[in-house]
């Protein structure tokens, strides 16, 4: 009955696949950790980051939400940042795909302060 039960999991593959959440390409070269690695932990990197800043004035941490933002945020046609909350953007596709909703939003900016088209008009 395990050879079965392989067997079924492995033809099921490909079509859970094709339902994993897709988003824009980030704009920096590497993440501060490997994919695996941020999938898994990035809430507790940034809850750790948030304890941090809040509670020990440290700043400038390697996991700082507004790093995420900066490199994850796509850009429009017309140059503009697109919220990465926004439907179908970083944040919010994988958010979606395990129905969770973070707060994180409520407070920070969901776009980086300026897109290098936005800076040189």
């Amino acid at each position: 009955m395990g050879a079965l039960a392989v067997l079924i999991t492995l033809l099921a593959l490909p079509a859970f696949a094709a339902d994993l959440p897709q988003w824009p390409k980030a704009k920096g070269e590497a993440c501060i950790a490997a994919n695996d690695v941020m999938r898994r932990e990035h809430p507790d990197m940034l809850k750790h980051q948030r304890d941090d800043t809040l509670r020990l004035g440290i700043r400038g941490a390697k996991a700082s939400l507004k790093a995420c933002v900066e490199c994850h945020a796509a850009t429009s046609a017309d140059g503009h940042a697109v919220p990465v909350d926004a439907p179908g953007q970083f944040c919010q596709s994988c958010h979606s795909y395990v129905a969770v909703k973070p707060d994180c939003f409520e407070c920070h900016a969901t776009t980086p302060k300026a897109t290098v088209r936005e800076a040189s008009r």
